[in-house]
């Protein structure tokens, strides 16, 4: 324990260790590369080399801790400060670092764990605290043949606490935002207590940071489990919790859990799905569009984003780039007339501006688009950048809406087969790229070339996704 302990101290230590850090050259000259030293120092052991110490040829080990931090989060592994890797960087997070694996040995031997809150949050009512703590380790005991049972006086196996700044755990917290709380791991003393940041905003719902999500992340660490790189992970390291997030553990956090403790006593339950694998046969999407010079593919909770420049394509979760809008959404198109995205679900649909957040005002209903009533959802959405019009698929029917008047053209809905010769319904999602439509039913792809008004070529849904 105890070595682990001086561990984490070190890598939670404010980045003081240095002060001329070495730039990489091709890398920026602002501040985002001394943000990135900090941050791989905190959390990737990073030990930047100072100016008498000779590098190895052809190796920069800070750009090697960059890819090993991009990798981890799914990114473009550029080994460059990035925009999409600052902004990775600026996530909310827990203070643990992600490559320090504490392993199967390093948890609880008994079965009945007892926790106690030895100092309530000043932002939150301590009834709200105690039953989003009481539901959090509720998550765990569902997974796991574990009982956890509060102390009010008495000591406990995990005593959790709300703290400012310097709390004599050699790991002060950084204030609002940044990291919100940590954690130390299964043993003696300070082992498996659990420590929040009371500067941030902590709420029960989608506003400030929802505390359920966190005390479950925790409790994860207190439990034995490090950090997962699976963006679906209740282990992941970054506040991926948004407006309409569903809280679960995933497939790994059970698998991981079950790995450590064993089988719960009753029947086995049934695991939660797995995040979803790019190249899985049957993989099918919920929808595609465009945003910009990139195509964004959605299923389930995630996205995978395709750009020509990307050498590799990685799974994330929708709210890493959008925290407003829901999972499972039915359809997406890019309106080029507005610089914006539109997303649909059920009979609601969202605007997100360049700037990532939902426009005010929404969610609206679909009938703005002159959609009668009976019509309760949409399939598919197809935009065209060039003619402004933009094609609704519900069911076995398409309506074509024009985007410069703002309204449904006369003569529509029409017979999808009609206007997409070849094309079967129901559509799962559409897109145009380069001169060609492409259409996803199940697991496969149709591309459909408008000139000749055919069905050209017939692939796997996943091929975008390099498979």
């Amino acid at each position: 324990m105890w070595s682990l302990w001086f561990g984490l101290f070190t890598l939670l230590q404010p980045a003081v260790v240095f002060t001329a850090p070495l730039r990489p050259a091709g890398l920026s000259r602002d501040g985002h590369l001394e943000l990135a030293e900090v941050y791989l120092v905190k959390f990737y052991n990073h030990k930047p080399e100072n100016g008498r110490r000779r590098r190895t040829a052809g190796l920069d080990p800070f750009q090697a801790k960059l890819r090993e931090m991009q990798h981890f989060f799914g990114l473009e592994e550029s080994g460059e400060v990035d925009p999409q890797t600052i902004r990775a960087m600026r996530r909310a997070r827990c203070g643990l670092s992600d490559v320090e694996r504490f392993g199967k040995t390093m948890r609880w031997t008994n079965k009945t764990l007892t926790y106690k809150i030895s100092k309530f949050s000043s932002k939150m009512s301590s009834a709200r605290v105690k039953t989003a703590f009481r539901q959090a380790w509720q998550l765990w005991a569902q997974a796991a043949p574990l009982k956890f049972r509060r102390k009010r006086r008495s000591d406990a196996d995990i005593v959790i606490s709300f703290n400012n700044k310097d709390h004599n755990d050699g790991s002060p917290f950084d204030g609002e935002g940044g990291i919100l709380a940590h954690a130390f791991s299964p043993g003696p003393g300070i082992g498996g207590d659990v420590h929040f940041d009371d500067e941030e905003t902590w709420t029960t719902n989608g506003s400030g940071y929802n505390l359920l999500p966190v005390a479950v992340h925790e409790f994860g660490h207190a439990l034995g489990l490090s950090h997962s790189s699976d963006p679906g992970a209740i282990m992941f390291p970054a506040y991926n919790f948004g407006l309409h997030s569903v809280l679960q553990l995933s497939y790994q956090d059970v698998k991981d859990i079950k790995e450590m403790y064993g089988e719960r006593s009753t029947s086995p339950d049934r695991l939660p799905p797995k995040t979803p694998d790019r190249c899985d046969p049957d993989l099918s999407f919920d929808a595609v569009t465009g945003m910009q010079q990139e195509l964004v593919f959605f299923k389930d909770r995630f996205i995978w984003r395709v750009h020509p420049s990307f050498d590799e394509i990685r799974i994330t979760l929708i709210t890493s780039l959008w925290t407003e809008i829901p999972a499972d959404i039915d359809a997406a198109y890019e309106n080029t007339n507005k610089n914006s995205i539109l997303v649909f679900k059920g009979s609601q649909y969202w605007e997100m501006l360049s700037s990532l957040k939902v426009k005010e005002g929404f969610p609206r209903n679909i009938s703005d688009f002159g959609f009668p009533s009976s019509v309760k959802s949409i399939d598919a959405v197809l935009s065209f950048r060039e003619t402004h019009l933009t094609d609704f698929f519900i069911g076995g029917e398409c309506w074509r809406f024009n985007e410069d008047a703002g309204q449904m053209m006369e003569g529509f809905p029409k017979p999808i087969a009609h206007e997409w010769p070849g094309i079967k319904s129901p559509v799962d999602a559409a897109v145009a790229h380069d001169g060609r439509v492409y259409f996803f039913i199940g697991p496969q792809q149709l591309e459909f070339t408008p000139p000749i008004r055919r069905v050209t070529q017939r692939l796997p849904a996943n091929t975008w996704l390099r498979c």
